[in-house]
């Protein structure tokens, strides 16, 4: 564990939003609502791509796939921010800390990753049709996300050891609602200098490159969708971007906005909250807008819940 001015580092305290009694109470319902929205949206798409063997392509893996990161994305700060209000403890172990930081980097490192290979599966569709199903073949699809994996593992292994290596003096208030890994650096009492530049190099690499090739992918459909005769042709190949352009603008907007957030204001408070739109907001809003204009997503959720009906109907009637 990390150790300053010789006392064993046991636990940091998470100031959350706000200390006020009066409005635990409100913060713990709105954001157990949250929780609870966006781990069934995001099961039921799971469920549906699963369930309906008209999903078993590669737009809709991609999907389930992200849907997945993102149930884990938020499990890996609401419960642990539900339990403290709750308990009113607002106290995590150094362990659970370190454990914190891991996992949120992780995932959101794989968020931003596998939106960049779902863009970069719109483009092969769009741009090479006729190749589409050569080209994203089952094995380059599980290729691609295993690999998107893979970084993200080794980008939150190596931010971890370099928190690892930290040592803390006695001022353990994190001015958040999780472990948030630029917070706890700042907490440390041993030169961070480069521990600071490794992050923001890393932080500016996962996000610039994944970045680019989003922009890059959608400077090409664009090119290919204006270059079609016909006018329903068009519509129906940016309808099939239109739901994973407006995830893409989401995320990095919030992203964005809780970076100018902490920069303009430079109030901890602030980040906090701007925080929240990228880590909550954004992961529970994706099943709605994959499902909302989305015909195929509709029918395999209304086919999902017809089967299920139909099988409880016929576990009652054996049980009569």
């Amino acid at each position: 564990m990390g150790q300053g001015n010789d006392t064993l580092i046991s636990e940091f305290l998470l100031l959350g939003f706000s200390e006020e009694l009066e409005l635990q109470p409100l913060i713990f319902g709105l954001f157990l609502s949250m929780y609870l929205i966006t781990v069934l949206g995001n099961l039921l798409i799971i469920l549906a791509v699963s369930s309906d063997s008209h999903l078993h392509t590669p737009m809709y893996f991609f999907l389930s796939n992200l849907s997945l990161v993102d149930i884990c994305f938020t499990s890996t700060t609401i419960p642990k921010m539900l339990w403290n209000i709750q308990t009113q403890r607002r106290v995590i172990t150094y362990a659970g800390c370190i454990t914190q930081i891991y996992f949120f980097v992780l995932f959101a490192g794989l968020d931003d990753i596998l939106l960049t290979v779902m863009a970069y599966d719109r483009f092969v569709a769009i741009c090479h049709p006729l190749h589409y199903m050569v080209i994203m073949n089952p094995r380059l699809c599980e290729l691609l996300v295993l690999v998107s994996w893979i970084i993200s593992g080794l980008n939150s292994l190596l931010q971890n050891v370099m928190v690892l290596q930290l040592s803390f003096c006695m001022d353990l208030e994190i001015p958040h609602f999780f472990c948030h890994l630029k917070q706890v650096v700042q907490l440390a009492c041993s030169d961070t200098f480069l521990h600071t530049v490794v992050m923001y190099f890393i932080t500016v690499l996962l996000g610039a490159v994944p970045l680019a090739g989003i922009i890059y992918s959608y400077s090409k459909i664009v090119s290919s969708i204006r270059a079609m005769p016909s006018a329903q042709g068009k519509y129906k190949a940016f309808s099939t971007c239109a739901s994973h352009l407006s995830v893409v603008s989401l995320f990095y907007g919030t992203v964005f906005g809780e970076y100018l957030s902490s920069t303009a204001s430079h109030s901890s408070h602030s980040s906090a909250v701007a925080t929240v739109m990228y880590t909550v907001v954004t992961p529970m809003l994706n099943p709605f807008i994959y499902s909302l204009r989305n015909k195929d997503i509709k029918r395999a959720l209304r086919r999902f819940f017809g089967m299920a009906g139909t099988k409880g109907i016929i576990m009652l009637r054996l049980k009569k």
